[in-house]
């Protein structure tokens, strides 16, 4: 296993270009299912697996696959499904080659959960929900994740990798000094004479999420950018389990692999729900997804060699690669049968986001939001930048730019408005 100091990233226009130079190249099968146990009726899935890149070309497919887990009510679960993967195309030019277009995804899909979220507030409702996006490019995987409804991957190989963080208060420590750099409070309720009870929540509002779509109620400190982590598979495939924390409550990352092994895609979603609620009961709303990425023709999933966990997830990716001759990075990544890594990045900061690091000069352009995608007159638009405390090499005229609405949404989200008072109430669900 390799250390932390050795793993590298492998540059995707490496990965890609690996691809095209094989003629026997092939997108890989998928096979899916999903299962569901409901106590409040807030869980809801989402499910395209020939989505047109550019619309109008039917050659150019992803597959895309979510599960959103609502609370104090279903109506932000709903608007996201409707409308978050639309948002997150508009964010791309139609215009990218395949490379570029993954390339742009990850701060497409920033740019589509902030929107979606911005636009979901404006409607005044105080529903929310968690959020875990899959989108699978051939053999390249993107996932993007607010909340606790977590994603893993098994290789073929037997291999466990983690996906998407968990944005609970509880058990992440720099979402807390976030919030509270950012002005917020975090602690636990109180009931009076200084007893505290439950998990850690964010206040104003009590959430014990982070980060979230919708909550209009519970102050901006809980914001919609989601982590955004992309790793390429080896030509064996792998199993994907996306489940909402009903799941994750009762069964640990190996226990829900274990108990399915072997098993078909819809038979294993549906052993995973019934094994947590056998665990834990029906306490929450019970839902998981599994898609099976299979080779070409290969339509039953064999069972992965199994292996001795080496601490909680199995971590053996690449580290990003210097700035070498393309010759010199073909001959350093020889295709190992490993997942690799493409990018991956989690800060809240919607500058960091949105900063194009990839060569896309165009991809935000200069008189249009990059966040919602409206067209603004000439000197009406705002750099992401402005304002920054550690601007760096940018300059405040540099972009990309947001539209006035989309600067105050930045702006509370980094603490720079006030939102609510901080009083330590129950924001009406027990459970976030």
């Amino acid at each position: 296993m390799s250390t932390k100091s050795e793993r590298q990233m492998v540059p995707l226009a490496v990965l890609l270009k690996r691809e095209l130079g094989n003629d026997k190249f092939e997108k890989p099968d998928l096979l899916y299912g999903q299962a569901n146990q409901s106590k409040k009726g807030e869980d809801f899935t989402f499910f395209q697996t020939e989505c047109q890149r550019v619309p109008g070309d039917g050659l150019t497919t992803i597959s895309v696959f979510a599960l959103f887990d609502g609370h104090n009510g279903p109506a932000a679960a709903i608007y996201s499904k409707e409308n978050l993967l639309n948002n997150v195309l508009d964010a791309i030019p139609t215009d990218l080659s395949r490379d570029d277009w993954l390339a742009a995804l990850p701060r497409a899909l920033v740019a589509g959960f902030v929107k979606t979220d911005k636009d979901f507030q404006e409607k005044a409702q105080k529903s929310g929900t968690t959020v875990t996006f899959v989108i699978i490019d051939g053999w390249v995987i993107t996932v993007a994740s607010v909340g606790d409804s977590c994603c893993i991957l098994q290789s073929s190989e037997g291999d466990v990798y983690s996906l998407s963080p968990e944005h609970r208060l509880e058990c992440n420590e720099e979402e807390r000094q976030r919030i509270t750099a950012s002005g917020g409070e975090v602690g636990r309720l109180n009931t009076g004479g200084g007893t505290e009870i439950g998990p850690l929540r964010c206040w104003p509002g009590g959430l014990c999420l982070s980060r979230s779509i919708g909550d209009k109620d519970v102050g901006e400190f809980i914001v919609p950018i989601p982590h955004v982590k992309q790793v390429k598979l080896s030509s064996g495939g792998g199993r994907l389990i996306i489940s909402s924390d009903g799941v994750w409550d009762a069964l640990s990352s190996e226990m829900a692999l274990n108990c399915c092994r072997g098993m078909p895609a819809d038979a294993a979603a549906d052993q995973i729900v019934k094994e947590a609620v056998q665990e834990k009961g029906l306490r929450d709303d019970t839902t998981c997804i599994v898609v099976d990425i299979l080779p070409p023709e290969k339509m039953t999933p064999s069972a992965p060699l199994q292996r001795k966990p080496k601490g909680v997830f199995k971590a053996i990716f690449r580290k990003k690669a210097t700035s070498e001759s393309s010759s010199n990075i073909d001959k350093e990544y020889m295709e190992p049968d490993v997942v690799e890594e493409i990018y991956e990045e989690g800060s809240a900061v919607l500058a960091e986001r949105l900063d194009t690091e990839y060569p896309l000069c165009n991809m935000f352009k200069l008189f249009m939001c990059a966040v919602c995608q409206i067209e603004m007159k000439p000197g009406e638009g705002i750099s992401v930048h402005a304002g920054s405390s550690n601007p760096g090499n940018v300059r405040p005229w540099d972009g990309p730019f947001l539209c006035l609405s989309c600067q105050a949404k930045k702006e509370a989200m980094e603490g720079k408005r006030p939102s609510g008072d901080g009083a330590r109430f129950s924001s009406g669900s027990d459970d976030y």
